[in-house]
């Protein structure tokens, strides 16, 4: 007979995972009540530029960040043809109903020009942007 040490092994129910969420995840399933706000607007002269700033386009890439990252509950609010200049778009302003009301716990946009309606040009000719 040998004096080997015995040892125990303890069998996590998932090996992958043995420690704790993050707590943003943890945050965020506790929230599942609450949707998540994807946001997509296109201007007339956004149009004009083609395929890759389309709603369906901006749809599709928000669709699949909020499935990659786990959000839950995604909800779209569209302005098809609505100019960013202006805040009374009607998507817009049912999303920020939504967001007042508490129902919303994140909103994902495409590009922050969405929801301000400046392009990288805009931004240069303010000196924000280099």
């Amino acid at each position: 007979m040998t004096n080997a040490p015995k040892a125990d092994i303890i069998k996590a129910p998932d090996p992958v995972r043995t420690v704790a969420p993050i707590k943003e995840e943890t945050e965020m399933l506790r929230a599942t009540d609450k949707i998540t706000a994807l946001y997509c607007r296109l201007s007339q002269e956004d149009a004009n530029e083609g395929e890759s700033n389309s709603i369906s386009n901006q749809k599709r890439i928000l669709e699949q960040y909020a499935r990659d990252h786990r959000f839950p509950n995604p909800v779209f609010f569209v302005d098809d043809g609505y100019s960013g200049t202006s805040f009374q778009r009607p998507g817009f302003q049912k999303m920020l109903d939504e967001i007042e009301a508490g129902h919303v716990a994140v909103c994902i946009v495409k590009d922050y020009c969405a929801i301000i309606g400046l392009n990288q040009k805009d931004l240069e000719n303010q000196g924000i942007l280099a």
